[in-house]
């Protein structure tokens, strides 16, 4: 079971990233209801969505030439990025929130702009050095990083790089 075994690990790792934020930021308490709720959107929609879809891009765009590479790249950060990076932003109805767009429309571009710094890089990675079977789990280990980024900008950030090093660095 690949499907299986890949979305399991993506989110076991994206959740992780959860954890490794809440250590940092509330070293005394972890909330464990927050960590449940990122692993049910990471199993529930960011696991599946990138087994699928980076099945799709291979499909589409087979191979490791420049070419092929580049379209993948550009899809994948137009248009997966972007949807993955909304849905995170937008299930705090699983927290009882009343305005579920609220955390989205305060940090989404920030974020999306942030991603770029990271995530064409890791990608660039994973279609040029991994196997297919491979990309959803090499995704999860990026996912772990991103996942604490993540967790830190939608509790204690507005989603850009500059404020979660000044939170990393600070003692």
């Amino acid at each position: 079971f690949p499907w299986l075994a890949n979305v399991t690990l993506y989110g076991c790792l994206f959740s992780g990233g959860d954890l490794v934020h809440q250590l940092m930021a509330h070293k005394d308490h972890i909330d464990w209801k927050h960590t449940r709720n990122v692993a049910i959107v990471a199993i529930t929609f960011h696991g599946n969505f990138n087994y699928f879809w980076l099945r799709a891009l291979e499909r589409r765009f087979p191979g490791k030439s420049v070419g092929m590479v580049f379209r993948k790249l550009l899809l994948d950060q137009s248009f997966a990025s972007p949807l993955a990076t909304s849905v995170f932003y937008t299930v705090s109805f699983l927290e009882g929130k009343e305005d579920v767009f609220e955390d989205w429309r305060e940090k989404f571009f920030n974020t999306w702009r942030t991603g770029l710094m990271y995530w064409p890089f890791m990608q660039f990675l994973n279609f040029v050095l991994m196997p297919l079977h491979m990309r959803t789990a090499f995704m999860g280990c990026c996912a772990f990083l991103w996942a604490s980024f993540l967790c830190f900008s939608r509790q204690d950030g507005d989603g850009t790089a500059t404020v979660a090093l000044a939170f990393v660095m600070d003692p």
